[in-house]
């Protein structure tokens, strides 16, 4: 993919967009000091309409940027969580652009790289804590691949069911790079200033809430890609690669 003018300035527009979002919406506070930043939920869309890799980018950008200055002033307790949206738009367009295999793959490998982190280790006693976390994510990853085989009927009833379901993956991405990133001494002792027993409450309490969490996100991102997508079909500003609605 070359990075165009046009590209450039796609990248440039959606970041924008990301920081002032951030200004706007509330962010939702979840255990100690870790709190949801709604706007990321936006970030799906971002994958849905420049693509997977500009998508990452203008998300990485847009994050960075709101990380920088206020209302974010570099926080250090949003620093890990950095690349939480960009993982989000990367999967979300993976998968609608019929690259669902590498999406599919890297939320495996963030799903399986949690239970080797020291809050579930040993498995023989903490594997609990590992599924606590995880089963939610297992289930999005599972969705991954109806997506792809039967978006010709979810479209049926127009595209609002797919494009809940890619935002629903997609932040299930967001979520899970978060709980990996959490499960990092440097970060919950060094950060956080957490002892790994407070990490283990958090991780079984806090699950049961995000998914509830994950699915209005993916309510409102599906809410504002609908008509984005009807209303850029066609225009320099989508990006021009098949999805997986091309064969309807």
């Amino acid at each position: 993919m070359r990075l165009s003018a046009r590209n450039l300035a796609l990248v440039a527009v959606f970041a924008a967009l990301y920081y002032v979002l951030s200004l706007i919406t509330p962010r939702i506070p979840v255990y100690y000091e870790v709190k949801i930043s709604l706007e990321a939920l936006i970030a799906s869309v971002f994958g849905l309409i420049l693509g997977p890799y500009l998508g990452m980018l203008a998300a990485l950008v847009g994050v960075a940027v709101t990380w920088t200055i206020p209302p974010g002033s570099m926080s250090p307790y949003g620093l890990p969580f950095l690349l939480s949206p960009p993982l989000n738009a990367l999967v979300t367009g993976l998968v609608f652009y019929r690259k669902w295999k590498a999406g599919f793959l890297i939320f495996v490998l963030l799903i399986i790289a949690f239970f080797f982190t020291p809050p579930v280790q040993p498995l023989t006693e903490n594997m609990w804590i590992g599924i606590a976390v995880v089963w939610d994510k297992i289930i999005a990853l599972l969705l991954i691949l109806p997506c792809v085989k039967l978006a010709k009927h979810l479209s049926k009833a127009g595209t609002a069911p797919l494009f809940f379901l890619l935002a629903f993956i997609g932040n299930q991405v967001d979520n899970m790079w978060g709980a990996l990133a959490f499960a990092m001494p440097v970060v919950y002792e060094g950060i956080f200033g957490m002892t790994i027993d407070m990490v283990r409450v958090g991780f079984t309490v806090s699950p049961f809430l995000y998914p509830a969490i994950r699915f209005v996100q993916a309510m409102i991102a599906m809410i504002v890609a609908v008509p984005l997508m009807k209303a850029i079909k066609g225009t320099p500003w989508i990006w021009q690669e098949a999805t997986i609605l091309d064969h309807v």
